[in-house]
């Protein structure tokens, strides 16, 4: 799932997500496909969208129809091993949407045959749903490894040159990244 998606034609939501399933079918979308497409709306609660043309959409509408598009492409757990790679799924995305949108990656990974790679600037976000983080800065891999070894103030600082201090979240723990202010 790309960052953003230009489309220039007045195709449905639906329509759009049915672009997903083209590498499956040779030509016109099959009726699997079509209950696949739908069934893919409803993961990311936007059925009611299905007919709307997609360039009216709010950004975060748009964004999860795009989440809705990349997982049809990957339903079939008859196709082997697969991999979800997510640019900034939560950009364009209230709170609420965010961490659906997380959870749903979260979901597929459980699933055991689906691998799912997501660019999130977002530590806190991330470190709520992944399994493991990398850090990059300037294109370069600063560190990688389980959540709890890279949420950390050492990590973040030499990373982000950001002060920082390392909280706990409240609900199950998980590590969190408080930038300190600067004067």
């Amino acid at each position: 799932m790309q960052q953003r998606a230009e489309v220039g034609f007045d195709y449905s939501a639906l329509e759009i997500i049915l672009l997903g399933r083209h590498p499956h079918h040779q030509g016109a979308s099959r009726p699997q496909d079509i209950q696949i497409a739908l069934a893919a709306l409803q993961e990311v609660d936007a059925g009611h969208l299905a007919e709307q043309i997609y360039t009216t959409l709010s950004g975060g509408e748009q964004a999860r129809i795009q989440m809705a598009r990349v997982l049809a492409q990957i339903w079939e757990a008859s196709a082997g091993p697969r991999l979800l790679l997510l640019d900034e799924p939560t950009a364009a995305l209230d709170p609420r949407q965010q961490h659906r949108i997380l959870e749903i990656a979260r979901r597929w990974a459980n699933k055991g045959d689906v691998a799912v790679i997501a660019i999130v600037h977002d530590l806190n976000l991330a470190a709520q749903y992944a399994d493991r983080i990398a850090l990059m800065r300037d294109g370069r891999l600063q560190a990688l490894g389980d959540v709890a070894s890279i949420m950390t103030p050492t990590a973040v600082e030499a990373c982000f040159d950001l002060p920082c201090i390392l909280l706990s979240h409240p609900d199950g723990g998980t590590p969190m990244i408080a930038a300190r202010r600067q004067h």
